[in-house]
């Protein structure tokens, strides 16, 4: 018989014994566990359908390891990647909360509070772009918070497994979370590390407002959206946000990559100097040599029209999964 999340809660698994479930999501569970010692961790666990798929369950494994070498202050350590006879998992650290459930618990948050958990985001991104892994699904349920409030990064390497896995063996899904797509991914299109920068920015925006930028219950309508429709500034949401930290989030949206900030470095020292001078009256943000402001780049004439992502979508699967986990 298949086993389900509730048979393996008060089951220990390899060293850790699994207390309570917390969460699941495309193709993993989640549980609140304890080592030997009574340290507490939380465990994910691959479903058995995954599991049992040879080709996928070497790539989640593979892609786990890769995620555990980055060790980052910013990044949530991995303790341990390993089989047992019946499941694939890994162990990492505990945190007290998300942003995902701080979001949900408190609603739109002080500037202050999302520039402090930018910047710590930018600063892990910065670490795994410097070692040529990219994340493919920030969100806020990817982003913990410790209790000393530090924000570290959740869930590297997995969208790099399902997408590897999708792209040898043709299997009909689309990686990432809908809202939090970067323009070329709802296109089909390669990507780089400043996916991830539109991603923090849908993050940001979500943070500030309450909203995601782009909603919409159709997929070829919410990838039109990503591609095409210019986001409605955040300030007319929240008037008293300041405009430096406007045109950061609105920078990070741009719709082509060329006009978003090119590394993470520079991101973060821009919302470090929006923390260092909250109270600054900034018309512009700090020009950097990584292009030009949002809405300084006029869209190619190829995406002006939406029939090619219908096209992109079909050719990619309209079954969109959510692959990693709420915590």
């Amino acid at each position: 018989m298949t086993a389900t999340p509730t048979d393996l809660v008060g089951q220990t698994l390899g060293a850790y014994y699994l207390e309570r479930l917390i969460g699941q999501g495309g193709c993993a569970w989640v549980f609140v566990g304890r080592e030997s010692d009574g340290t507490p961790v939380a465990v994910k666990v691959l479903k058995p359908i995954y599991a049992g798929d040879p080709n996928f369950e070497g790539r989640f494994r593979n892609e786990s390891e890769t995620a555990a070498q980055l060790e980052h202050p910013n990044i949530v350590r991995i303790r341990a990647v390993a089989k047992s006879p019946e499941h694939v998992y890994f162990a990492m650290d505990l945190c007290a909360d998300s942003l995902g459930t701080r979001l949900a618990r408190e609603g739109p948050l002080p500037e202050a509070d999302i520039v402090a958990i930018a910047q710590d985001i930018a600063q892990g991104l910065a670490f795994a772009h410097s070692r040529g892994v990219i994340h493919r699904d920030l969100k806020p349920d990817n982003i913990l918070l410790r209790s000393d409030g530090r924000a570290v990064i959740a869930d590297f390497g997995i969208a790099r497994a399902v997408s590897r896995y999708v792209a040898s063996t043709g299997v009909n899904l689309t990686m990432g979370t809908p809202q939090y797509l970067s323009p070329e991914q709802a296109q089909g299109r390669p990507i780089d590390q400043r996916a991830d920068f539109y991603a923090l920015g849908v993050t940001m925006y979500k943070a500030a407002t309450g909203d995601v930028p782009f909603a919409h219950p159709e997929w070829f309508e919410l990838a039109r959206m990503h591609v095409e429709a210019p986001p409605v500034p955040p300030r007319k949401a929240r008037p008293e946000l300041s405009k430096r930290f406007e045109r950061v989030i609105l920078k990070c949206l741009a719709k082509h990559p060329d006009d978003r900030y090119q590394t993470a470095d520079q991101l973060a020292a821009d919302l470090g100097d929006i923390s260092r001078h909250p109270r600054e009256s900034a018309e512009v943000v700090a020009t950097r040599p990584s292009g030009a402001l949002s809405g300084g780049r006029v869209a190619e004439p190829e995406t002006r029209g939406w029939r090619w992502i219908a096209i992109a979508a079909i050719a990619l699967g309209v079954l969109l999964v959510e692959l990693l986990l709420r915590h």
